[in-house]
């Protein structure tokens, strides 16, 4: 189940729309590890909580959700990163503001982002629609089943969470999406046999920010 997993494979709920999503993306080959979307009305009708995507997500993360940021990671041969293991812990803000338990404030490709109270990620989902096929050879996703479970980990306990939890593969192919629990750990290696590798990461979110805080949105 998701809330014990933390994590689910919706196989094949984009391929409808994948080539919509493609338009909407102009996707070119990147020379980083990812770029940070935002101002694409054709891609926020796709992911809003009544489009082609986005009413799928809604069952997970609750009526009223609605895309807060989105990344598209493009792996190729040129651009074979791995990322160890760790939590997202950050959200994307508009403006910023003084909120109680809001601090360390960042700016990521001209976006402003600050790490947010951990229970309020803890009410937020992710999702990575797969734009080509994964298998292991080319570095899935990799999660600790039922790790979004624990709270905050803190850095010098992430390989013990990691054993404890176990580790998943998140093979996909073109047109499924992964859901899981924003908090959740994971990690991502090189790919063994790089070949193109896109996905499109959204985090969605049912309810407002406290304060004057507003969320970036796409």
């Amino acid at each position: 189940m998701f809330s014990e997993r933390g994590a689910a494979r919706l196989e094949g709920a984009a391929a409808g729309a994948l080539a919509r999503l493609k338009a909407a993306l102009a996707v070119q080959p990147i020379d980083r590890a990812g770029i940070r979307l935002r101002g694409s009305a054709q891609l926020n009708a796709l992911l809003a909580a009544d489009g082609a995507i986005g009413a799928g997500v809604v069952p997970f993360a609750g009526f009223g959700a609605k895309p807060v940021r989105a990344i598209l990671f493009d792996k190729t041969e040129r651009t074979n990163w791995a990322l160890t293991w760790h939590q997202d812990r950050t959200i994307c803000v508009r403006e910023r503001r003084d909120v109680a338990g809001f601090g360390t404030w960042t700016v990521k490709a001209g976006l402003l982002h600050v790490a947010p109270p951990f229970e309020l990620l803890e009410r937020m989902i992710t999702i990575r629609i797969h734009l080509d096929d994964v298998p292991e050879g080319n570095a899935p996703l990799l999660i600790a089943p039922g790790s979004h479970r624990i709270g905050l980990v803190r850095e010098d306990a992430i390989a013990a969470a990691v054993a404890a939890c176990g580790i998943y593969a998140c093979l996909a192919d073109a047109g499924d999406i992964w859901v899981y629990s924003t908090p959740i750990l994971h990690a991502s290696a090189a790919a063994v046999t790089p070949r193109r590798r896109r996905v499109l990461q959204v985090d969605y979110a049912a309810f407002d920010l406290p304060g004057s805080l507003e969320w970036s949105g796409i």
